[in-house]
């Protein structure tokens, strides 16, 4: 496989985790730089790992996941985002946000958005592909749409105030149900 059509499957790769980190500048518009590129660093390991992950199991598990993997993302993001949706609609004194800073935040997002790269994974290790120089370029990409994403979310929050928590959640729950529909046979 050339490194163009790499490329295009890390472009491609990074859709879910845009739309996550321009809901993350959403909710979060007071975010630094230093705080976005630790968030967009993990995303871009998580999205470059799970590739490697799925190539190295290869074909011993893959008609097992491939057929839930689905169910999976659409259950983390549908958690996450509904969590957002009620926790915006509580008032100022019942709220506990969302905190989009904490690890295990980040962490669920990035795994949510990283199955498919484990799908894309399994199919690298039936063909001829650098597995290291596929996943590098997978997180290189994955850092920068991320940034962009955030950067993007942060300059237009102030636009949207209270909604843009509703909006995020929104965002994750249309992800989780796209990748749902995108996968039910």
């Amino acid at each position: 496989m050339g490194i163009i059509s790499i490329i295009i499957i890390a472009l491609t790769l990074t859709f879910d985790t845009f739309a996550i980190s321009i809901t993350a500048g959403l909710v979060e518009n007071k975010i630094k730089l230093w705080q976005a590129a630790k968030i967009a660093l993990i995303f871009a390991f998580l999205q470059a790992l799970f590739p490697v992950i799925g190539w190295l199991l290869g074909v011993q598990i893959s008609h097992l996941i491939n057929a839930y993997q689905h169910w999976f993302a659409f259950a983390l993001l549908v958690l996450i985002g509904s969590k957002m949706i009620f926790e915006a609609l509580k008032n100022e004194e019942q709220k506990k946000t969302l905190n989009i800073f904490e690890l295990k935040v980040i962490l669920v997002l990035g795994i949510a958005t990283s199955i498919d790269a484990l799908i894309i994974g399994f199919s690298f290790a039936f063909l001829d592909v650098n597995i290291w120089l596929a996943a590098f370029i997978i997180g290189f990409f994955t850092y920068f749409v991320a940034m962009i994403g955030m950067l993007v979310g942060k300059k237009t929050g102030h636009l949207f105030g209270r909604k843009a928590e509703i909006i995020g959640g929104l965002v994750l729950v249309g992800i989780g149900i796209k990748i749902l529909i995108e996968n039910i046979k």
